[in-house]
């Protein structure tokens, strides 16, 4: 990255073209945004790390202090040059992307294996969880323990980082080489004007699952109030699950009713973008499909099975309408504004030429003569009409509208709360006394993690069916 920064900034010939499309602002922000908070994580870990060093490998103090430094190179990198559209040594560019995707994602998988066991050790509470074998090793200093649950708490970040860059350099890797026509682009002007309804309910959910969320936090953990934290969890998630898949719905028909046109032509961020949903939605189908199985060939019913169960095929629906309406959205032209309307004045230079110097003649008799002998030129009034009488968004683009704002918003309740310690495949004992721990542990470490990612993609794409609708 460093060697294509350089060589960029000293050759212009380099990069002719540049894909209007790669690397929207949204992207490039929240690619910062998490950025800043894996190196926030990266400081933590240093720091705890630091407090072992004098017992324990002083080797794993250069990671934090490594990766912190490719994160601040890729960001700079990214932001500055996810359009390129590279004309000059492909090969040499190709191989060095892939290497940075390759990168990114052993990181991403290095934190989510070691994300998904601290959560199973300390939701099973099996063992004591500790940073090192060692008992005997302790820290210098006694704020260790907050470093240590600190950084964990920043790992869905680092996380989000890694599969946001992996995308952004796939994009660019696959433009290497591309040839675009400049005059393809159009700006699309984001209104956000009359969009009230999603975007108030989307928070009235969001705020309801965030109580939710610090409710089971707290209760989760106290075996007398485990079952009621279950419960509100499940009845949150049915009565979300349940608006979502009705506003999708209701998405999906506007969509199909509103006149648009269909995108033509290949392009490598829309392929992309759903590939990974529908690729991420495998891991929620993964938990409930084997969830799903354990409600049905368990014996005996319970209200806790029973809820669980009606979550899951509930979170079945969800999936299926969502990715219906952002793919069908996704698909379509952005929409543009129609031009404004001109009213032209069109004069016969007879007729205004003869009745302009009757009149004058009859006020003012003496300047008749006075008068040059001019050919009037034709006259033409060009008004834009005034935008207040421009005719308002068509009832259909505001349904749409409102429905991906009220979706984005809770995709992102759903993407915190597992992403933040929200566990119930574990706190509900159905799944490891059907599946034994040996299979179900190994069932929510693979599907939760790309169901998190799902949540935090359909977040994206849901903010670029609601900027192009």
């Amino acid at each position: 990255m460093l060697y294509y920064v350089v060589y960029n900034s000293r050759w212009d010939h380099t990069v002719l073209y540049k894909d209007s499309h790669a690397g929207p602002i949204w992207l490039r922000g929240g690619l910062v945004a998490f950025g800043v908070c894996s190196l926030i994580m990266d400081v933590f870990k240093l720091t705890n790390y630091v407090g072992y060093a004098h017992c324990d490998s002083a080797v794993k103090i250069t990671f934090p202090v490594v990766q912190a430094v490719f994160l601040i190179m890729q960001t700079y990198f990214l932001w500055v040059h996810a359009k390129d559209c590279v004309q000059t040594q492909r090969n040499l560019t190709r191989c060095g992307l892939m290497l940075a995707l390759t990168t990114n994602l052993m990181v991403w998988i290095a934190g989510v294996t070691e994300e998904s066991l601290h959560q199973t050790v300390t939701n099973k509470s099996v063992l004591e969880k500790a940073a090192y074998s060692n008992s005997s090793c302790k820290c210098k200093y006694d704020s260790c323990k907050i470093f240590e649950t600190g950084y964990y708490y920043l790992y869905p970040f680092n996380i989000e980082y890694s599969l946001f860059a992996s995308c952004m350099t796939y994009v660019m890797w696959k433009n290497v080489g591309r040839v675009i026509d400049d005059h393809v682009h159009h700006h699309v002007k984001f209104r956000i004007q009359g969009i009230l309804v999603g975007p108030i309910l989307g928070v009235m959910v969001m705020v309801a699952g965030l109580v939710v969320f610090i409710f089971y936090e707290v209760d989760v953990g106290k075996e007398e109030r485990k079952n009621r934290a279950l419960l509100m969890y499940y009845v949150m998630n049915i009565i979300g699950l349940t608006l979502m898949s009705i506003a999708s719905l209701i998405g999906s028909v506007m969509l199909h009713l509103k006149k648009g046109i269909h995108v033509s032509g290949k392009n490598p961020i829309r392929s992309l973008d759903i590939f990974l949903l529908l690729g991420a939605s495998f891991g929620h189908f993964i938990i409930c499909y084997f969830t799903v199985v354990a409600v049905v060939a368990s014996k005996g019913v319970q209200y806790l099975n029973t809820l669980n169960l009606v979550c899951s095929l509930i979170t079945i629906i969800e999936l299926c309408l969502q990715n219906a309406f952002i793919i069908e959205g996704l698909h379509r032209e952005p929409y543009h504004e129609p031009p404004a309307v001109v009213d032209t004045i069109f004069v016969n230079q007879h007729a205004f030429n003869s009745q302009s110097q009757k009149g004058k003649a009859e006020e003012n008799p003496s300047m008749d003569s006075l008068q040059p002998n001019h050919n009037p030129v034709c006259t033409t009034h060009s008004t834009p009409s005034d935008m207040s009488s421009q005719p308002s968004m068509s009832w259909r683009r505001r349904v749409v509208k409102e429905v991906s704002a009220f979706l984005l918003f809770c995709n992102i309740i759903f993407w915190i709360m597992p992403a933040f310690g929200a566990r119930p495949e574990f706190d509900n004992n159905l799944g490891e006394n059907f599946y034994n721990s040996q299979m179900w542990v190994p069932i929510v470490n693979i599907g939760l993690p790309f169901g998190i990612f799902y949540r935090m993609h359909s977040v994206a794409g849901l903010f670029e069916v609601f900027h192009t609708s």
